[in-house]
């Protein structure tokens, strides 16, 4: 079922399983699939603006408590919680998706039962409760988070089930609450989620029974973010977030999480946006700076995935020290699978690159090799390395790492360090080419990239 291990590897992946966790939603798919920068339809014009539905879908202790959530204060969240109506759809809904948020970011398997427990607890609560635009959109909600959390920890078919009896319900909550702006969020995400996947899954989604828009979904989504309403901020973000990974616009992105950065110094998950973006924009440097700026303390559920993207950020700067004691934080403290053997080799790395014993160099690359599943790109990459007999060019090597984080004129002057002669194998023949026209594109020299990226075709040949 490669489509649900796609919506599994979203859900394990930076920024977007963060607001997964918040939003249940499936932006992970097509931010899971990759490919080509897409040009955005003609539907994705302003929306035209809903009468909006009177009664806000909170209560207003519910929606400090949420506001605690986006912070990623899960504590204060429930603390906050602990003075609602306790089978109130608003409390129900806001304390799963802290139950949700860390099982997805902590990826801790030890909390897989009692999370799904609680979801059925929940349901169960709100079935007997009379039918209301929040009560039924928080069984959606709720069911969402049912099969994501299934999916997301391989028990795939039921999974799919719940994604079936999700997309049908968050379907007739919309249509019988039209002005609803929360459900035009979640149906959104799901519409584009669905019908962003390439050509090739169509036929398992037909099986399913779910249906598909890039249009709607965007037209949905823009609706829940332009009008007031308690997820508005989260509909703005996952809509800048889709722009970035699938249309390629991470200009917008990074405006979005940088003015909300700026207005909640203490948003965590803010915080973690803007890192994330930067860092994949390969701006390496600013990357560094809000990491550095981003809140700490015990009052936030820790993520220990940002100190392996600190490890990489340090790695691309030269600062292996640095880098290595964020990757061995990050494996401390992180309790999923993935990335774990992509850690190992970037820890093998800043110990080579930084010149550490061989004994060091020896044990971190042997920690590859441990036990983990090559599911994600960067893990199967590593464990290619493991096995690859030819040894890494060191030149070559800091100058990717050096592209990678967005310093192209470091990366210039380490290219000029490469020497081919005879016995310069066949593999870094073509990478030295093919790195300085990287160099170049980023510089903005593009007839030298292209001169560059010819020379690569002319070897490859």
């Amino acid at each position: 079922m490669k489509v649900l291990a796609a919506v599994r590897r979203g859900l394990s992946r930076g920024a977007l399983s963060l607001l997964a966790g918040l939003a249940g939603t499936s932006a992970s798919f097509s931010a899971s699939l990759g490919g080509p920068a897409r040009a955005l339809p003609a539907q994705a014009a302003p929306p035209v603006p809903l009468a909006v539905e009177a009664a806000p879908a909170l209560s207003p202790g519910a929606r400090r408590a949420y506001a605690e959530l986006l912070k990623l204060k899960v504590t204060t969240c429930r603390q906050l919680l602990s003075n609602e109506a306790p089978k109130a759809p608003g409390t129900l809904l806001v304390a799963d998706c802290a139950d949700f948020v860390e099982l997805i970011i902590s990826q801790d398997a030890g909390r897989y039962d009692a999370t799904l427990a609680a979801q059925e607890a929940r349901l169960t609560t709100l079935e007997k409760q009379p039918a209301s635009a929040l009560r039924d959109y928080a069984q959606a909600e709720i069911s969402l988070h049912q099969a994501l959390t299934e999916i997301g920890f391989h028990h795939e078919v039921r999974g799919a089930w719940h994604l079936r009896r999700t997309a049908g319900l968050m379907q007739a909550v919309a249509e019988r609450y039209p002005a609803f702006l929360p459900a035009r969020k979640t149906l959104g995400l799901c519409q584009f989620g669905i019908g962003s996947l390439p050509e090739g899954y169509h036929w398992f989604l037909r099986l399913l029974g779910l249906r598909g828009s890039v249009e709607e979904g965007l037209r949905n989504l823009g609706l829940a973010a332009a009008q007031p309403n308690d997820f508005q901020t989260e509909s703005q973000i996952l809509l800048a977030l889709i722009r970035e990974s699938y249309y390629k616009q991470g200009t917008e992105s990074l405006a979005v999480a940088n003015r909300l950065a700026r207005e909640q110094p203490d948003n965590l998950l803010f915080s973690y946006l803007v890192i994330s973006l930067y860092k994949r924009q390969h701006r390496g440097e600013e990357a560094l700076a809000a990491y550095q700026a981003r809140p700490t303390g015990p009052a936030y559920f820790p993520i220990g995935f940002v100190h392996h993207l600190a490890g990489d950020l340090l790695l691309y700067h030269g600062d292996y020290a640095a880098s290595q004691v964020e990757n061995e934080q990050f494996l401390r403290e992180y309790r999923g699978d993935y990335y774990r053997k992509d850690a190992a080799f970037k820890l093998y790395l800043a110990a080579w690159l930084g010149g550490a014993p061989a004994a060091t160099q020896a044990r971190y690359r042997q920690q590859i090799n441990l036990a983990g599943p090559l599911t994600i790109e960067e893990d199967i990459y590593a464990q290619r390395f493991y096995h690859d007999a030819q040894l890494l060019n060191p030149v070559l090597t800091r100058a990717r790492l050096q592209t990678d984080g967005g310093y192209y004129a470091q990366a210039l002057s380490t290219l000029q360090q490469f020497r081919l002669t005879a016995a310069t194998p066949a593999r870094d023949q073509l990478e030295a080419p093919y790195r300085r026209a990287r160099v170049w594109q980023g510089l903005g020299r593009l007839d030298s990239a292209r001169a560059d990226y010819e020379r690569t075709l002319r070897r490859s040949a």
